[in-house]
């Protein structure tokens, strides 16, 4: 679902995209009216995926709407897989009630049991309205498109099927071998014993039979030792195939072996010492929004190697699957945080209850859809959020021993607006720095001492062995404006800015990592309360087409020298 390979052969599945009947809810009268079984005569159609606000008259909408289709199956257990609805998502089959999920940019599924065969009505509820317990919050610096955003599957299972699998694995110092266990996560409609095996690449690992309880299951494999391993690198990101069968189902994904550690203040990986050059990337579109084609990833991914770059960070919520299997198979590092875009929420809002157990829950939904992806080298917990403060300590405590527990071999970080005030770098494992000197504050020429003093008050905190990563930096420069002069919001300015920053981070010893705001220009929301030309966020090194600025060159060359 939503991958670039397929992950079923045995099981039977059809993806539901195309043409559904919609409506708009303003009210939230739907369900009393019945929309539940039938929308009424004034739905149009909508192509899906799709994000709402590219409909001329929905361009500003917020609040609820439907959709819904019919659909033809040979009945039986169905399985539905959303790979992401914003932001919160009720489904019905034939009327009745199937479930809901809250939070968007995350894949779901709800399963329905004993469906005749035949035709069939689904319908989806779709809510991306906000208030005070919202994630994200009303206020962000991005636009909040509600939709089905990414592709909406039909799977048919049968006896015992294989919902999720998690390779864990320890590898010994040399790197050469790994010792290796599977997670499952299984369905059987009734009780049941089946064979099960496991393949990497060519090599069966395990090969047994299981008894299996009714309904959903996990169960932990034995270890197994594989020799000769060929490890997931930067510039050799080697890739296993994993196959998971039973008697009647089966279930493909791809992992790769790699360590990342933070020791000596220094990021290693596969224990060579690594700096990460990259940028933030929003995944949207001035066409598509948030339901970005694969075909776009992939230029994305495609423009991040030629300017050279080893690292992408997804601002600020998960990104397709397509999109970080495309890292997997490039050798380019993935940061993926959750969407707690932090400036919104008071420091009494981040106590909420509602609040925090959203974002738990956001963050361990993130770990079991992304497990296996070797790309993914650093958890992000949070954005920007109020980290001077009592509750955003307890928040950060709560959130790092989440992610540092149970979500693999992974740096946990979240990225900080208040290097002088943060009172929560204990939980991270690298300390991560948005900062603007140059734009909102200060001249660029502020960041020469910034690098000095940051460090200093790191090493009086007592975290002189966390290296640092700057997280966010840069400036605004509208796409073909161009002055004599590096004024701002000129192309000759924002080049300016950010050559310098990288150059004065990379020659700091403190700094490890950089990250660019942003990778392109998008659409932004008015309630940010920023002054934001066009109604965009300009700081990309390329426009929202994905046409090269200034800036663009002038990183090209630096990352490719510093490979």
């Amino acid at each position: 679902m939503n991958r670039i390979f397929d992950e079923h052969f045995l099981r039977r599945s059809c993806c539901l995209d195309g043409t559904w009947r919609f409506v708009t809810d303003k009210e939230g009268v739907g369900e009393e009216r019945g929309y539940t079984a039938a929308l009424p005569d004034n739905a149009r159609s909508i192509i899906i995926p799709t994000v709402i606000g590219r409909d001329k008259d929905l361009l500003t909408y917020e609040g609820v709407c439907w959709f819904q289709r019919r659909f033809s199956t040979r009945g039986g257990t169905l399985r539905f897989c959303f790979g992401a609805v914003m932001t919160e998502a009720k489904v019905w089959l034939d009327g009745s009630y199937l479930g809901e999920h809250y939070g968007g940019f995350c894949e779901f599924s709800l399963i329905a049991e004993n469906i005749e065969a035949g035709e069939h009505t689904l319908t989806v509820r779709v809510d991306n309205s906000s208030d005070l317990d919202s994630i994200p919050h009303a206020k962000v610096d991005w636009y909040h498109h509600g939709g089905i955003i990414r592709s909406v599957y039909l799977e048919e299972l049968e006896g015992v099927c294989v919902l999720r699998c998690h390779a864990d694995y320890k590898l010994n110092d040399a790197l050469t071998e790994a010792e290796v266990s599977f997670k499952l996560k299984l369905y059987s409609a009734t009780d049941a014993r089946t064979s099960l095996t496991v393949t990497l690449g060519d090599k069966t690992v395990i090969s047994k039979s299981i008894n299996v309880e009714k309904g959903v299951s996990e169960i932990e494999t034995e270890r197994v030792t594989i020799e000769d391993i060929a490890l997931w690198d930067i510039d050799a990101p080697n890739l296993y195939t994993l196959s998971v069968k039973t008697d009647t189902d089966d279930l493909t994904d791809r992992i790769g072996f790699r360590y990342i550690e933070v020791k000596n203040a220094k990021i290693y990986l596969n224990n060579r010492e690594i700096e990460l050059h990259g940028a933030n990337r929003h995944e949207d579109h001035p066409d598509w929004g948030f339901a970005v084609p694969a075909q776009i990833s992939r230029k994305d991914v495609e423009i991040f190697r030629d300017m050279g770059a080893n690292a992408v960070r997804g601002s600020h919520y998960p990104q397709s699957r397509a999109f970080v299997d495309l890292l997997d198979e490039n050798g380019l590092m993935f940061w993926s945080e959750i969407p707690i875009w932090g400036c919104g929420f008071t420091a009494e809002d981040l106590a909420r209850p509602l609040v925090l157990s959203r974002g738990l829950e956001m963050l361990r939904e993130m770990r079991e859809v992304y497990y296996n992806h070797p790309s993914i080298v650093i958890w992000g917990i949070h954005n920007e959020i109020e980290s001077a403060s009592e509750n955003g300590l307890a928040m950060t405590k709560l959130y790092y021993e989440e992610m540092k527990k149970n979500g693999g071999n992974r740096l946990i970080s979240y990225a900080s607006r208040m290097p002088f005030t943060d009172i929560c770098f204990e939980y991270c494992d690298v300390i991560s720095i948005n900062y603007y000197y140059g734009w909102y504050e200060a001249t660029m020429r502020a960041w020469d001492n910034f690098v000095i003093k940051f460090d200093a008050r790191r090493k009086e905190l007592g975290f002189g062995n966390k290296p640092v990563i700057m997280s966010e930096f840069g400036a605004a420069a509208i796409y073909g404006h161009h002055a004599f002069e590096a004024l701002k919001w000129s192309e000759e300015y924002q080049a300016e800015l950010i050559t310098h920053c990288i150059e004065v981070f990379h020659a700091s010893p403190m700094i490890c990592g950089m990250f660019i705001w942003q990778f392109c220009d998008m659409l932004t929301a008015k309630e940010v309360g920023l002054s934001r030309a066009r109604h965009y966020n300009n700081k990309g090194i390329l426009n929202e087409y994905r046409k090269p600025k200034s800036a663009y060159f002038a990183v090209k060359e630096r990352y490719n020298k510093w490979k």
